[in-house]
């Protein structure tokens, strides 16, 4: 599946549209990447638990990404929650999630860095009850006008059934395999950035 272009608005989680809108605040001028350390989005010490951290090592097809910060509940949705938390990091993610699955998640990670914009995907899959879950993945990246540094994703499972299972839910021998649903890049009201929140009926949070 190609990335489609799209504007904010495509973001449905509203606490994902608060960390894109923070990156979008932070950016100084197009083309311009902002940096890291003037990234504060509003209430991120209650996102840490969904969230992760890379260092970018090379680009391109070669680019690896060093795990710098990985949250408690999305290692166990990748079922990881077994591995002590200060062996969570300081991996490379093609080494913590094995090539199958690296491969499904990898065009993402990559389009970040080459179109240098915030990458948004959707797929599905049922948890371990069989109820219908859509897993949202944001990517945002930081660093330098000419080269992406860091990326910070924020990923959330949602679901319209009520309560679910998370654990293993993206991982290596999930029930079902993710099926994707949208990917798109960011590129749309770059400048504008922050225009418009979803309202909270707008969408259905689960955790």
């Amino acid at each position: 599946m190609e990335f489609e272009s799209a504007n904010p608005s495509v973001v449905r989680a509203i606490k994902q549209r608060v960390l894109l809108d923070a990156w979008l605040r932070a950016v100084g001028k197009p083309g311009v990447l902002p940096a890291i350390a003037n990234y504060q989005p509003d209430g991120i010490a209650d996102e840490l638990s969904d969230m992760m951290g890379f260092e970018v090592g090379g680009d391109g097809d070669n680019a690896r990404f060093l795990i710098t910060q990985e949250g408690s509940r999305l290692a166990a949705t990748y079922g990881n929650e077994h591995i002590d938390p200060e062996q969570r990091t300081n991996r490379y993610l093609d080494d913590a999630i094995g090539p199958a699955l690296y491969a499904r998640v990898a065009p993402c990670y990559r389009a970040c860095l080459a179109q240098k914009r915030p990458i948004y995907s959707i797929s599905t899959v049922q948890d371990a009850d069989g109820k219908d879950v859509y897993y949202e993945r944001l990517l945002l990246p930081f660093g330098r006008a000419d080269a992406v540094e860091q990326i910070v994703g924020s990923y959330k499972a949602i679901s319209i059934e009520g309560g679910f299972k998370f654990t293993n839910l993206m991982g290596v021998r999930p029930k079902a395999t993710p099926v994707i649903v949208i990917r798109a890049v960011i590129d749309h009201d770059f400048v504008r950035g922050a225009a418009g929140h979803r309202t909270a009926s707008d969408v259905i949070e689960l955790s």
